[in-house]
């Protein structure tokens, strides 16, 4: 069961990618953080008020900075939809367990000092050969993905993407922190919830909203799946990883997040025309392939991590 509800999130995030695109036709990037922090925010709590769990928090420094990050995240992601084939930003949002990845092999040689052993010798830093190998291959994914597919109007987006996936590295990251203080998830996407309407509407107010005659019931439309889906997902990934009880279960249910990609090719390929050459689909082969293995590798040192959120 716990594959079934982690490709099942992984679906609903690939729709919500969908319906980003379409409603990006109508509404800037910070519209869209905007009303899908909204809506999250009426559905995070009326969950957690199902479920029992205090909003209350003892951490909001942490909360604030997770928001702060993952709201950076989500609108790069949006606006990277908005302007590149929906395969490849949702390929570079998903980038986030090789930017961890990375993240440990410089974390290992930041801290390493030189100091002389007792034979005079400086010792040298433990071997990182699996993460170095796990990071060069997604980043040569990203290099074969980004060539057939990025026009030249689209090279700004494609950083955008990039950006998304990096800070989302950082964002989960901060997630891990709070999970270990013992924070529900419910309420650390609560917060973030609450990060998205005050980031997103702050950016709708400097950048101008769409003018409400320039609405249609139609346009409308595509503003609540957004908000519904994306809390949705999160919570099937969440049911996901709560119902593995075993290390392997756990592997497997982390590795199946990157079904989301699938679904992001097929959606970009019927719904939207995209074509993706020889070249491109390498480069998403590469990029799921080095995520799995760094997610494998990240599950070694962070037994029992919460879910991301894409």
């Amino acid at each position: 069961m716990q594959a079934l509800w982690m490709v099942l999130g992984a679906l609903i995030f690939a729709t919500m990618g969908v319906c980003v695109k379409f409603a990006s036709a109508w509404f800037s990037s910070a519209e869209l953080v905007f009303y899908r922090g909204l809506i999250g925010i009426v559905f995070l709590w009326v969950l957690a008020r199902s479920r029992g769990v205090t909003l209350a928090t003892r951490y909001p420094g942490m909360h604030a900075w997770r928001s702060l990050i993952g709201v950076v995240s989500l609108g790069a992601w949006f606006f990277a939809i908005a302007h590149m084939p929906l395969a490849t930003a949702m390929t570079l949002n998903y980038m986030s367990s090789v930017w961890i990845a990375a993240f440990l092999v410089g974390g290992a040689l930041l801290a390493w000092v030189p100091v002389p052993g007792r034979d005079g010798k400086l010792p040298r830093p433990p071997l990182q050969g699996p993460l170095v190998l796990t990071v060069l291959a997604g980043f040569g994914g990203v290099v074969l993905m980004l060539k057939p597919t990025v026009g030249d109007n689209q090279g700004f987006a494609g950083l955008m993407g990039l950006l998304s996936g990096l800070t989302a590295a950082f964002a989960y990251m901060q997630v891990v922190a709070l999970s270990r203080l013992g924070e529900p998830e419910a309420r650390t996407v609560f917060y973030f919830a609450v990060g998205s309407a005050v980031a997103g509407g702050f950016g709708t107010l400097l950048g101008g909203a769409t003018p409400w005659d320039q609405w249609t019931w139609g346009h409308a439309a595509w503003l609540l799946p957004v908000g519904v889906l994306a809390a949705l997902g999160q919570l099937c990934m969440t049911r996901a990883y709560a119902s593995a009880k075993t290390e392997s279960g756990t592997l497997l249910v982390a590795n199946l997040q990157y079904s989301g990609i699938v679904f992001a090719a097929i959606y970009s390929v019927l719904l939207f025309g995209d074509r993706i050459d020889a070249a491109g689909w390498a480069g998403m082969t590469l990029i799921v392939c080095s995520g799995i293995a760094a997610t494998v590798l990240r599950q070694r040192s962070l037994p029992k991590a919460p879910a991301e959120e894409h």
